[in-house]
């Protein structure tokens, strides 16, 4: 239910062939229940009813909700090891509908497809994906959040608010709530929105262990909502009791941002210890050694080379700067010091996503390359999408 989740950057190519691959594949109708249709690959860490969900693919891959479950084994593991290869996978799974017009693609399968292709950043095809299946099956409720979250990373927050709506009225009042409570504190309704996920928090239900996702989820929206209205401290305190409700990729590195933007950078190494060494965590981490005396450690740098090598491979394929615009820009900023490509990546980034960050990363870069016409391009853009941000305000 989040945003766009951070994925393995310098594999997206290779997982854009996979889907590519299938898309162009002819679907194979087995002979008989013994026939192995497509060995899957082997996943360390699996559970036992994972496996058994892979072998039951291989075996009916035209049933509907085997592909859509093995689909979302592979995209969790492409979000908690930033492995953008296990979308690929995922993609796969869903191959027996490739070659079936969208009017005829099975609605769960077409929302299950636009969610990969949102985890891949292709924004535009997830859209219009969603919307072939919201067509057919207009109570949805999981296409219409998706839809939201899409609109809303595009900085296209009228059309995202009325998906909220729209989920509001198909699914629990409490998703449509937290909707537009985001939408509200993108737009500078800081307040507003505090309140209305505060209230959502307050629920006597949440308290239950099971909820634990939800409550981390809530709580990190506040944390971004606080650092929107340049309540640093508020902030500071929301992604504590997120990370106590129950931390999460997304959640560790939006922690670690803040931390960065807030100088703590000793602590960023130590929030990302025990996670999987992605591009995403990887950034971070160079980041975290370049602003402290840790940069001149062996292992810093060998993180930074070890980025460096990763980008550097990822450019070898054709289409894919794009995608990691916003963590090259990143990476060019704050490690390499050099604004100037900085501000070309995260001026390419903002043309693809508008989150909060891919316009401060603009507005920083814009100021670090000293081009006044650049920053005038950023207030303008934010501006035009309705984006109210204290830290881009407080960027010189």
């Amino acid at each position: 239910m989040r945003r766009t989740a951070f994925a393995t950057l310098w594999v997206a190519g290779a997982a854009l062939a996979l889907a590519a691959v299938a898309a162009h594949a002819v679907p194979r109708v087995p002979t008989s229940d013994d026939e192995v249709v497509e060995a899957l690959p082997v996943v360390s860490g699996w559970s036992g009813e994972q496996r058994k969900l892979r072998r039951e693919l291989a075996r009916r891959p035209n049933d509907e909700a085997t592909a859509i479950a093995a689909a979302t084994a592979y995209l969790e593991l492409a979000r908690e090891q930033g492995d953008a290869r296990y979308a690929g996978y995922a993609m796969g799974a869903l191959q027996a509908w490739e070659a079936t017009p969208l009017v005829q693609t099975p609605p769960g399968v077409l929302v299950m497809r636009a969610t990969v292709a949102q985890f891949l950043h292709d924004f535009d095809g997830a859209e219009a994906t969603l919307k072939a299946a919201l067509a057919r099956r207009p109570s949805d409720a999981q296409a219409w959040i998706t839809l939201a979250t899409i609109l809303r990373v595009r900085g296209r927050y009228n059309e995202s608010d009325a998906a909220c709506r729209s989920l509001g009225r198909v699914g629990p009042t409490f998703y449509g709530v937290a909707c537009l409570a985001e939408n509200a504190g993108l737009r500078g309704h800081h307040a507003e929105a505090r309140d209305a996920l505060r209230a959502l928090l307050s629920d006597p239900a949440l308290r239950d262990t099971h909820q634990a996702a939800t409550r981390q989820w809530l709580l990190t929206s506040v944390a971004e909502v606080e650092e929107l209205a340049g309540r640093p401290a508020e902030a500071d305190a929301a992604y504590r009791q997120a990370m106590a409700a129950q931390p999460s990729g997304y959640l560790l590195l939006a922690y670690s941002d803040y931390l960065q933007r807030a100088g703590r950078h000793a602590e960023i190494a130590r929030l990302l210890a025990n996670e999987a060494r992605s591009d995403a965590v990887l950034l971070r981490l160079a980041i975290a050694g370049a602003a402290s005396s840790a940069a001149r450690s062996k292992g810093a740098q060998a993180e930074a080379d070890e980025l460096r090598q990763r980008f550097e491979a990822a450019a070898l394929r054709p289409g894919t700067t794009a995608l990691h615009a916003r963590e090259e820009a990143m990476f060019a900023l704050d490690v390499q010091n050099d604004p100037k490509r900085a501000l070309e990546l995260a001026r390419m980034n903002v043309q693809l996503q508008r989150e909060p960050i891919d316009l401060l990363v603009f507005a920083r870069a814009a100021t670090a390359a000293n081009d006044t016409a650049a920053r005038g391009e950023v207030k303008a853009l934010m501006q035009q999408i309705g984006l109210k941000d204290a830290r881009v305000d407080a960027t010189p």
